[in-house]
């Protein structure tokens, strides 16, 4: 919830960018932060930070408000967080109630006693980070349209989002607290998305993701790597456990794998041009070969 209120200041704030990717927050070398968003006399940035457990927010005028994070209730964290804004003159008109959840909430009412554990906090965001890092130079070997990686705070998953170039069936929607006119946008052209979630709903665990919109014929039989890796015909999409990457001899390298076999697995299913589309990882230093 804490995520979604933040969130929702960048979103307020920030003009639209196909398929929602101005919502999103990034993962930083202590943090999430939401970048720099733009206010009428000055632009602010808000930032996570779990190694000093604050919530910081900068402005480009060189001001600078926190306060701790620490067990409160949602209300609590809303009410701090506008006081904030308020006195460093950015705006707090913004949407009060929370997206993708069932039955929603305004935060203003979410009175309950909240939880903070610093070292869940921690954990999770150095866990983001090392996925991070592979899910960006999996993004080096796309020539087509790719998404930044970026954490959606309604669903809770960092991801990464490759794009055909051809329009899609319009969506259906039907996300609870999501406007359909949103997913609809969100899916207006043929994708193949991977990405980190933390569990929830039909997927009980923390788990890495590949999906494809819309999914080919024949993709719940591919075949895909690693040992572990598999589809889950009721949420529609590859998973492979977390743990089977953690406890991996080579973690990176387990999830590259399962990134690049699902890739191939949707993409030449659904006929991608990948000719034309993919190109070899990117390597550092070293620019792109071009023939």
């Amino acid at each position: 919830m804490w995520l979604q209120i933040v969130g929702k200041f960048r979103l307020a704030n920030t003009a639209w960018v196909n398929h929602s990717w101005h919502a999103t927050v990034y993962v930083t070398g202590r943090g999430l932060t939401t970048s720099l968003v733009p206010g009428r006399d000055a632009g602010y940035e808000v930032v996570f930070d779990f190694l000093d457990h604050a919530l910081r927010v900068t402005t480009t005028e060189g001001a600078e408000e926190q306060f701790a994070l620490e067990p409160m209730p949602v209300a609590a964290f809303h009410e701090r967080f506008l006081a904030v804004l308020a006195r460093l003159g950015a705006p707090t008109r913004m949407h009060h109630a929370p997206n993708e959840v069932p039955d929603p909430v305004a935060f203003r009412e979410q009175t309950a006693a909240g939880a903070y554990d610093p070292a869940a906090a921690q954990d999770f965001w150095r866990a983001l980070a090392a996925c991070d890092a592979v899910f960006e130079d999996f993004r080096t070997s796309f020539l087509g349209k790719v998404s930044p990686v970026h954490l959606f705070w309604g669903s809770l998953d960092l991801a990464v989002t490759r794009f055909s170039g051809r329009s899609a069936p319009v969506h259906p929607g039907g996300f609870p607290a999501l406007p359909d006119a949103v997913t609809r946008e969100a899916y207006s052209h043929e994708v193949i998305s991977a990405g980190f979630w933390p569990g929830g709903g039909p997927i009980d665990a923390p788990a890495f993701y590949c999906y494809a919109y819309p999914a080919p014929p024949g993709l719940a039989d591919a075949a895909i790597d690693p040992e572990g890796a598999y589809y889950a015909k009721e949420a529609g999409e590859f998973l492979l456990p977390y743990d089977v990457v953690r406890t991996a001899a080579d973690p990176e390298a387990t999830l590259r794998r399962f990134l690049v076999s699902t890739y191939d697995a949707a993409a030449n299913l659904a006929g991608w041009d990948r000719a034309s589309l993919d190109c070899e990882p990117g390597r550092r230093g070293v620019p792109r070969t071009v023939a």
